[in-house]
């Protein structure tokens, strides 16, 4: 159907691929997530979070969906999307689905008033454009998305979840079935459809599970579920823009994209990026469990071991003149 739309990615220079190959697979991943929702509005009204929130939660979703399916269709520039982006995190702040409140070590839970509204709106658009820059292996994004899914929708289930576990539960359904048609070599790429949408629907379930869904998960737990990939974006994001270069330009100098040209084949990269995620889901399993604000010290073994793999990439990089 794709091919027929001629939704195509055609390779060029910066491409990992070398066949034009049917992109915007990500909309099987939308219609999942629809389904789930619809389940859960019909069969299962009682766990609905407050209309207000859900309707925002899903309007935003579904126009980031349909702007990046816009996107694949017409290569539209970043300003275009970026634009997009900031009208559903406007939608789902005036929802009244905020990060309000946040533990930190020593200190204990604070409370952000006013700074609730920036914060909320770097995390969501932060993340939508992490997992959107990040899909760029076959089955890269798609068992990220899977791996990081499950153990969210199993944490927030453990402590009581109704509505972020089913909504959980019918992403990862839908990323798994994905990626039986995404793993190398792809038959059909997931496309900004589906990475964006990922990004920012797990976005604003770290939020709807702290303080709006009867789990009341720690919002810590997404950021450390998701640390490769944000550590990866902002890493890659500061590194360019101190050396000069423009930013919003696209380019092949993530660190799994210099993994991939330093020769570890697609399916290397994959697996290294997964076992990422599995020990830091077990990590954020551990995190649930400690009481207070002590959780963020969780992320410092993680975080240094980011940095450290980032040394190494960045050198052997330089050393072989991919920098």
């Amino acid at each position: 159907m794709l091919q027929r739309a001629r939704i195509m990615d055609i390779p060029n220079s910066r491409s990992a691929h070398v066949a034009p190959t049917p992109k915007s697979g990500g909309v099987a991943i939308v219609m999942t997530f629809c389904l789930g929702c619809i389940v859960i509005f019909t069969v299962a009204e009682r766990i609905v979070i407050r209309q207000a929130y859900f309707h925002g939660f899903l309007f935003s979703a579904l126009l980031i969906a349909i702007v990046s399916l816009y996107d694949d269709i017409k290569n539209k520039p970043f300003v275009f999307k970026l634009v997009t982006q900031f009208v559903a995190v406007g939608v789902v702040l005036a929802s009244g689905l905020l990060v309000d409140q946040i533990a930190l070590p020593v200190v204990g839970l604070v409370g952000l008033g006013w700074l609730s509204l920036p914060v909320s709106f770097l995390w969501i658009v932060g993340l939508t454009n992490a997992f959107n820059f990040m899909d760029g292996l076959d089955g890269l994004a798609g068992g990220v998305a899977a791996i990081s899914g499950a153990f969210f929708c199993y944490i927030t289930f453990s402590q009581g979840s109704t509505f972020v576990y089913i909504t959980s539960y019918a992403i990862v359904s839908g990323a798994l079935g994905f990626l039986v048609y995404n793993w190398h070599p792809a038959k059909v790429f997931m496309g900004d459809v589906g990475s964006a949408f990922l990004g920012f629907v797990f976005a604003v379930l770290a939020i709807i599970a702290a303080r709006y869904d009867s789990s009341h998960t720690s919002f810590l737990v997404m950021p450390l579920l998701l640390l490769n990939f944000i550590f990866d974006t902002f890493f890659t994001f500061v590194r360019r823009l101190m050396c000069g270069e423009r930013v919003v330009d696209a380019h092949r100098a993530h660190l799994y994209q210099l993994c991939n040209r330093l020769g570890l084949s697609h399916k290397a990269v994959c697996f290294v990026q997964y076992g990422m995620c599995v020990t830091q889901g077990l990590g954020a399993v551990w995190m649930v469990n400690i009481p207070g604000a002590e959780r963020m010290l969780v992320f410092l073994p993680f975080l240094l071991f980011q940095a450290v793999y980032a040394f190494f990439v960045i050198r052997r990089a330089r050393a072989m003149r991919l920098l």
